[in-house]
């Protein structure tokens, strides 16, 4: 009997080949399902932070706004997180409404609103403010995102029926019981030189550091409600 070495060769080469092929899909298939569940685990948060000129980072070097600032912490403090700075200076509530579509572009989880100030500065209708904010929650609550409201407080000397009206905007929007509430933004800095830039408006670096801080039980306190 004569041995066809050369068919021999072939079908031995092909068997090693084939063999090759089976484990390199055997071992990739294994790697990429136990890699999916930890990719799915990673996966950030997103954020979106609307607001005016105190969301902006008015006055402020690159990187040194409020959400950037946000977004450091929670990750130093470990939570996989995107924040979006979705802050445009001088802007109204109505404004703010106007481009909600706009904003939600990046399909964020949750919000948090910080709107209203210039609001106050043009003494406009409290009424019209709350109409807008509550279409701005709407709008969040129909995407299934979590909120976080930050009030404003109008200042003791714009007459104590304004005050009033303008500050039952945010604790009538509070008692819907569905949103976060952080009573007052510029809580602690507020009329304190040395937190503010020049203007007495804008917090400055260490200003946005320590709103950073009192905010952040109820920014957890937010990401706990997020879907």
């Amino acid at each position: 009997m004569v041995l066809n070495l050369g068919f021999i060769n072939r079908y031995v080469h092909f068997f090693y080949q084939s063999v090759l092929v089976l484990l390199f899909v055997f071992v990739t298939g294994f790697g990429v399902g136990l890699k999916q569940p930890a990719l799915a685990d990673d996966m950030p948060v997103r954020i979106l932070v609307l607001g005016d000129s105190l969301v902006a980072g008015h006055g402020l070097p690159q990187g040194k706004a409020f959400p950037e600032m946000l977004q450091q912490a929670l990750l130093q403090d470990g939570v996989a997180v995107s924040v979006i700075n979705a802050g445009v200076s001088g802007d109204t509530t109505a404004g703010g409404l106007a481009r909600i579509d706009w904003s939600l572009d990046g399909n964020p989880d949750a919000a948090i609103i910080v709107l209203g100030g210039n609001d106050l500065l043009r003494g406009l209708d409290p009424d019209a403010t709350y109409r807008n904010l509550e279409a701005i929650i709407n709008r969040f609550k129909a995407e299934n995102m979590a909120v976080l409201l930050a009030g404003m407080q109008a200042p003791r000397n714009f007459g104590t029926d304004y005050v009033d009206d303008f500050d039952q905007v945010y604790t009538r929007l509070a008692a819907r019981g569905d949103v976060v509430f952080y009573p007052f933004f510029l809580d602690g800095v507020a009329m304190v030189p040395d937190l503010n830039l020049s203007d007495g408006m804008h917090p400055n670096e260490a200003g946005i550091s320590e709103i950073t801080k009192r905010i952040m039980p109820f920014v957890r306190a937010l990401l706990a409600k997020t879907p």
